[in-house]
């Protein structure tokens, strides 16, 4: 169970897919796509948005979401996220603009779509990083968090797990250095894949 509500996550993905506007889902979700889920208190959303679409994106999120204009313009100004929050369900989902950075952009070129049974038994196609990219991301959060975090821990060993046999070491470890986390990188994969307790 991750706990997002697949109603508020529908109405958002329609809103995006009316104004043509690519996106891709990150954070704990891909994670627990990709590997174990586990409940999460909003959803983090890669989108590809442009100044000129701002007020569009507002006018059709609106009727079912809290959504403001001047932080979404604030968000593509300064490169940070904002949030909208379904009303009905007081979920919230960060949404952040596609950066121009190297690494940023390749990733948002490898997302994939999947079939998601996470949230009801009627199955949701969405558009997730791949295994290798939440690794990546997760690993890049775990540091900046001051390496604490073991929710951020647990997501990449779920992952590692489920996909051990599949992921692109040579991808991971081209990009872990560019990000400058090749040694959590390479202590994550010597490691048990057995989540934290």
């Amino acid at each position: 169970m991750t706990g997002v509500p697949a109603a508020a996550l529908r109405k958002l993905l329609e809103g995006l897919d009316r104004l043509e506007i690519p996106y891709m889902v990150g954070g704990s979700l891909a994670s627990g796509v990709h590997g174990w889920a586990r409940t999460t208190g909003d959803v983090d959303m890669v989108i590809r948005l442009g100044a000129d679409e701002s007020e569009d994106l507002v006018n059709v999120l609106r009727p079912d979401f809290y959504v403001d204009l001047d932080q979404i313009r604030a968000a593509l100004n300064y490169q940070r996220s904002f949030n909208v929050i379904h009303m009905e369900s007081a979920f919230k989902f960060d949404l952040f603009p596609l950066w121009k950075d190297r690494y940023e952009q390749m990733k948002f070129s490898r997302r994939r779509f999947e079939e998601v049974d996470l949230f009801s038994d009627e199955p949701l196609e969405l558009s997730v990083a791949s295994p290798e990219d939440v690794i990546l991301s997760k690993l890049l959060w775990y540091r900046r968090g001051g390496e604490t975090s073991e929710n951020q821990w647990n997501d990449v060993l779920g992952v590692i797990a489920v996909n051990r046999d599949s992921l692109d070491l040579e991808y991971l470890r081209e990009w872990a250095r560019y990000l400058k986390i090749q040694d959590l990188l390479e202590r994550i994969l010597a490691e048990r894949h057995e989540p934290l307790r």
